[in-house]
């Protein structure tokens, strides 16, 4: 791993899009400071009653989190994934939103699912990780 530190390149949503996204990276990073299982109970009580996401509609709140905040293009996995959660749930849904830790060399990371397919990563990238929390729509 060469420790360099890459930020996706998103196109620029449209201007309600951009304002929405904003505001749910704006409540992640508030969200990513809470204790783990505060932020399971916190994400449990968003996604109760949402319909899963599917694919193209949490890549495309993917990928307006990344426009919206340079820090969520970037290395910030844990607020990047709260916000394209829980920009999809203000369409109504939820994708299936997972924190995991890979043991050697210890790491954690935390990334969306929708379709059964992970939201804007390469399977191959998480196959190290086992998922700790898993917090599914409607549940």
């Amino acid at each position: 791993m060469s420790g360099l530190v890459t930020t996706e390149v998103s196109e620029r949503p449209p201007f309600a899009l951009r304002i929405t996204a904003r505001c749910a990276v704006a409540v992640a990073f508030g969200l990513a400071r809470l204790t783990p299982g505060g932020l399971r109970r916190v994400l449990r009580f968003i996604s109760a009653r949402a319909r899963p996401a599917g694919h193209e509609q949490a890549l495309r709140a993917r990928r307006a989190v990344v426009a919206a905040s340079v820090r969520c293009a970037g290395p910030w996995c844990l607020p990047r994934s709260i916000a394209t959660a829980l920009l999809c749930r203000v369409g109504g849904t939820w994708p299936d939103w997972h924190t995991g830790v890979c043991a050697e060399p210890f790491r954690a990371h935390a990334w969306v699912v929708a379709d059964g397919e992970p939201v804007g990563e390469s399977n191959a990238s998480l196959v190290p990780f086992r998922s700790v929390i898993v917090v599914k729509a409607g549940r």
